[in-house]
């Protein structure tokens, strides 16, 4: 069975490597198509491509364990991204697309931030770009660890080797295609996650009896009598709480830069309501599966006890639920195949993280610090190069399998969200804005978050992160911080007016 689900991890491999030539041949001889693909992404490459690097192994481990454990109430937290990924694609997609580009073509969102606020000083560039490196690279080594830990678990690999493999591919079809290569591979990796979250709770349910008997077993052996439930019975203020801080993870999405920054690269303004039709199509279906996975894998579990044992296969982790399934309930060559739909998930994450930090180190840091007259070449390698830098440091970061890495998944999202999600809405719907209240935003929002995580503080005998997200306390301050700070000083005149009333008007004409 091993041997057949790694022919299909190989042919996956070989598919992905492949993409990465194309790419390499078709948009890497300047700087803007290797970091942006020349703003010539198909509307269904954009918008899959923004899912699949969103959701990494979140969607086909993360949450389903969550549902396995907890029931329906898990759900809410889907339900806030599904509602932040909306109004992102709605309110920041148009104007970033159409703005980036009259604001002397920015390619990066540090760059974006400095043409916005003609901040001669470069603080708001550095700010952004520290940011974004240590962020993207603590980020990019906990997709790697999750890979280690794939291979380790699927089929006893080292888990060292693991990490090489997960992080070679990836290297390979980043660092030679680029943005290209990302969002294609992306795609494909799109529709395997698309395709096996149909599939397996698909399976799954014709083998269990049906709904009746899948809700009678989930009932008898569930840890909580309202399991498939969402609404917590009694419903107390705690359980308020706790929804709304699930729900909040979708205000990450205006701040996530390595998704945002496909909304600049669609090829026309017109085309970003396609992307926002299929983008949301896409994670609505697929979220609907992780959660039916994570429900069905309960009944599963309990039902098919001896199944599970004769199979060989060890069940100790609520998060490995998808690969149970995948490999019991299918042929081999059919589990490699879902096996990669997970691989899909992690690669597609760390290729754009890698992608977003190789462009801030390339154009925020070595062109504008370093060479400001350096060649289109000369940039496109210092990106490839940088590509290198930042996996080769994940990968050291990644090494002891003991690394509690993962767990600033979340915080990093908070981080990002809070930081640069107001900032991002101001920018693009306040024209009078000014740089301070730029940077008084990014600052503020970043330090809240990081405040909420480790003050020796404590609410009800636990922290202050355990009581509420920090997402929530960090977005409102950065807002605050915003307002308030606009309020008192001036905002920029001239150029970069002017290019905020082109951006209204290429909307109003063209939106």
């Amino acid at each position: 069975m091993q041997v057949e689900a790694l022919v299909s991890l190989g042919a996956y491999f070989v598919l992905m490597l492949g993409i990465g030539l194309y790419a390499y041949k078709k948009s890497t001889d300047d700087v803007s198509g290797y970091m942006l693909g020349g703003r010539k992404l198909h509307p269904a490459v954009g918008a899959l491509s923004a899912g699949a690097s969103d959701m990494s192994g979140w969607m086909l481990m993360g949450l389903p364990g969550a549902v396995y454990v907890s029931g329906l109430g898990a759900a809410w937290i889907a339900v806030g991204l599904v509602i932040g990924a909306y109004f992102n694609y709605l309110l920041v997609a148009p104007r970033l697309r159409v703005y980036t580009e009259i604001a002397d073509d920015a390619i990066t969102i540090p760059d974006y931030f400095e043409k916005r606020f003609s901040d001669d000083t470069r603080i708001l560039r550095i700010l952004s770009s520290v940011v974004i490196v240590i962020f993207f690279t603590l980020y990019t080594s906990s997709g790697v660890v999750a890979g280690g830990k794939l291979f380790e678990a699927s089929f006893g690999l080292d888990y060292r080797l693991g990490l090489f493999l997960t992080a070679g591919v990836v290297i390979a079809y980043t660092l030679f295609g680029g943005f290209l290569a990302v969002s294609l591979t992306d795609f494909v990796q799109g529709v395997i996650m698309f395709v096996a979250l149909i599939m397996v709770p698909i399976v799954a349910f014709t083998q269990l009896g049906g709904l009746g008997e899948i809700a009678q077993t989930t009932r008898a052996v569930a840890d909580t009598p309202n399991y498939l439930s969402m609404i917590p019975d009694p419903l107390t203020s705690m359980s308020i709480i706790g929804i709304i801080s699930a729900m909040s993870w979708g205000l990450g999405y205006f701040g996530q830069p390595h998704i945002i920054v496909r909304f600049m690269a669609i090829r026309t303004l017109k085309e970003v309501a396609t992307a926002r039709l299929i983008g949301m199509t896409w994670m609505i279906v697929t979220v609907i599966g992780a959660v039916l996975t994570g429900i069905f894998g309960l009944a599963f579990v309990t039902q098919n006890g001896s199944m599970i044992e004769q199979s060989g296969l060890e069940f100790t982790d609520s998060e490995t639920i998808f690969i149970l399934m995948s490999q019991i309930l299918f042929h081999p060559l059919v589990g490699g195949f879902l096996l990669a739909a997970i691989l899909a998930a992690i690669m597609s994450t760390i290729s754009s993280q890698l992608l977003v930090s190789s462009s801030s180190l390339t154009e925020d840091f070595y062109k504008t610090f370093l060479r400001r007259g350096a060649s289109q070449k000369e940039l496109v390698l210092i990106g490839r190069l940088s590509v290198l830098v930042v996996s080769l440091v994940a990968i050291f970061l990644a090494f002891d399998r003991s690394s509690s890495i993962l767990d600033l998944v979340s915080n990093a999202w908070a981080g990002f969200g809070a930081a640069f999600g107001p900032l991002i809405l101001f920018s693009l719907y306040r024209r009078d804005m000014s740089r301070s209240a730029a940077i008084a935003g990014m600052v503020t929002g970043a330090v809240v978050v990081l405040f909420w995580l480790y003050a020796p503080l404590s609410i009800n005998g636990g922290s202050l992160s355990a009581f509420i997200y920090e997402m929530i306390p960090g977005f409102l301050a950065s807002t605050l911080a915003i307002v308030i700070t606009d309020a008192i000083t001036k905002a920029p005149r001239g150029k970069v007016k002017d290019q905020y009333d082109a951006m209204e008007a290429h909307i109003e004409e063209h939106g």
